[in-house]
């Protein structure tokens, strides 16, 4: 039975045990066709299958992942509103002048869900094979190369930046309004370069309408073994990925939580769920709650040395 408890004027539900008992939005920040949806979405169908009750993908990208961030803050914190929190939730703090929210104070973390690393990817007409010749390249013409991203403020955004920065050149960024259009634009030549996840780059590499230049992770991927990190490749101390986590507004019961991350750590655990996203270069995290906030922190924190390390400034 649901029952319904007024606290300050708030209504609580209680037992947790019976929640859901109505639609969950999942609020996504990125738009369809990148590594956010791809796991959001596998996450959203599978959380509809256990619980009975749907739950309603919302993408709200734009402005870093920020927007979506807002509106997840200022939900109401029964549960019914789940936030994908992710790696561009983190570098804001760093990279945007004012928030109207507080990352770590105005959510509750669930769990970490998965990582990715980035793949460094070109048009095939790039006079380059390699990232020393890459490298090359843009110094001998310094601003006649340019990159696409997912959006100002992204991950795909400081990546390139941070390349930049490590190798002393000058390649422009061209930000899109999300991975689609930005990838649409590097597959005919309009923009040279782009740092993409293995799910959305590998089809094309493997068809050759696109080069690869190295991994963004401090190991060669198990997906994908014969292409380099760009660290091995010549820029000791490179690395970067995509990390995606389930966040709710501060001051949802803590049974929700609990609930919530029982159920969500069990779906990611599930060797059907973990070995299709390894297959497409997403590694499962499932961690707990407690991990998860800390986690963030320390995100936070190594973004803000980054940033600064890099002179990267998004606004």
């Amino acid at each position: 039975m649901l029952v319904l408890l007024v606290v300050s004027g708030v209504p609580v539900i209680a037992p947790a045990q019976s929640y859901p008992t109505k639609p969950v939005r999942f609020i996504i920040p990125f738009a369809p066709g990148g590594g956010a949806d791809l796991v959001g979405r596998l996450l959203g169908q599978k959380l509809t299958e256990i619980w009975g009750q749907p739950v309603i993908i919302d993408n709200r990208p734009g402005a870093g992942a920020t927007i979506a961030a807002e509106i997840s803050a200022r939900a109401v914190p029964d549960g019914y509103t789940v936030f994908q929190f992710n790696i561009a939730n983190a570098i804001a703090v760093s990279v945007r002048k004012k928030l109207s929210y507080d990352p770590v104070r105005d959510f509750a973390a669930v769990t970490q869900l998965a990582s990715s690393p980035f793949i460094l990817v070109g048009h095939p007409s790039l006079k380059a094979q390699n990232i020393q010749e890459l490298i090359a390249l843009a110094k001998s013409a310094p601003g006649s190369l340019n990159y696409s991203s997912s959006g100002t403020g992204g991950p795909s955004h400081l990546l390139g930046e941070l390349f930049n920065a490590m190798a002393q050149i000058k390649v422009v960024h061209v930000p899109y309004a999300s991975v689609a259009p930005a990838l649409n634009d590097l597959l005919p030549g309009r923009v040279q370069l782009m740092f993409v996840i293995p799910a959305v780059a590998m089809p094309h590499i493997k068809a050759g309408r696109l080069r690869v230049f190295g991994i963004s992770s401090s190991k060669r991927s198990p997906l994908a073994p014969d292409i380099p990190t760009v660290a091995e490749s010549g820029l000791a101390g490179f690395e970067g990925g995509a990390w995606y986590g389930v966040v709710v507004p501060a001051n949802t019961q803590p049974a929700i939580i609990s609930k919530l991350a029982a159920d969500i750590i069990g779906i990611m655990r599930q060797p059907d769920v973990t070995q299709g996203l390894l297959k497409q270069g997403v590694e499962v995290i499932a961690s707990t709650p407690q991990e998860f906030a800390q986690f963030i922190k320390s995100e936070i924190a190594k973004f803000a040395r980054i940033v600064a390390a890099s002179g990267a400034r998004f606004e």
